[in-house]
């Protein structure tokens, strides 16, 4: 019977990012049929594989997007979003893989399956809005700075939840209530459509991330409020950039007193 981690691995190693997208969905179907059964041990590649383009930059070298009722500035968005959930279904192929040291309970395994699936759809989602569009996913350049981040947080799971859920996603969750609102003014229902089934998975898995964060703060006896923001200030570069969505971050078990002390003044 197959193994999980070297499933998880073939996703790291898959190029082709539609491919991608479906091998994790896949496997996460795989796993939750019970075809797979074994976590096992297989090691992640310190890069995950990818396509030829697009071209990656500094994000301070990429033009600043703005949603109008051209396609240019909504393609520009749509653009950078598929980016980052072809990211995301690798950090979460990525974590399962990574700390199995760690000695974690199926439910962990079963929690980021469920985010590597849910990332898979995302980016398969935008990938066609894209192509309604007349774009498709390489033509515009993008930024490396979410694979930076689980560079930064490889060596310690702690560390990896802290920063990629914690800060990264649950950014996310200030920011697209904004974005589908402006795609609305702009009468583009179909990429809103898109983004609000996005932002809905996108809190569960903050909540995931939650979850796992004070899990292991436990295990380790360790207090998970002034270990996040230890954490945070030594591997997140810059700080925390309100205006904040703090009902969408209560929902997902993230109180404002866990990141309103990092935030910038």
């Amino acid at each position: 019977m197959a193994e999980l981690t070297p499933e998880a691995v073939a996703i790291l190693e898959t190029a082709d990012p539609a491919a991608k997208a479906r091998r994790a969905r896949e496997v996460a179907a795989a796993w939750r049929r019970g075809e797979i059964a074994a976590v096992g041990a297989a090691p992640p590649p310190a890069r995950p594989a990818r396509p030829a383009r697009p071209e990656l930059k500094r994000p301070g070298e990429l033009a600043k997007r703005k949603i109008n009722r051209g396609t240019a500035g909504r393609g520009a968005l749509l653009h950078a979003l598929a980016h980052i959930e072809l990211n995301a279904v690798d950090l979460a192929a990525d974590i399962i893989a990574r700390f199995t040291g760690e000695n974690l309970p199926r439910g962990f395994y079963d929690d980021w399956l469920t985010v590597a699936d849910e990332e898979g759809k995302h980016y398969l989602l935008l990938a066609a809005r894209l192509g309604e569009l007349g774009l498709a996913y390489g033509d515009l350049p993008a930024h490396d700075g979410l694979w930076q981040a689980a560079e930064e947080t490889a060596h310690d799971l702690l560390a990896r939840l802290a920063v990629v859920p914690l800060v990264l996603e649950a950014r996310g969750l200030d920011v697209t209530p904004v974005m589908i609102d402006k795609l609305r003014q702009v009468e583009d229902d179909e990429s809103a459509a898109v983004l609000q089934v996005i932002y809905a998975d996108e809190i569960g898995h903050v909540a995931i991330g939650k979850r796992w964060f004070d899990y292991v703060c436990a295990r380790r006896g360790l207090a998970p409020l002034e270990t996040w923001q230890a954490l945070v200030r030594r591997h997140f570069k810059g700080r925390l950039k309100p205006p904040f969505n703090d009902a969408a971050r209560r929902q997902a078990g993230l109180p404002a007193d866990f990141y309103s002390g990092l935030a910038v003044e």
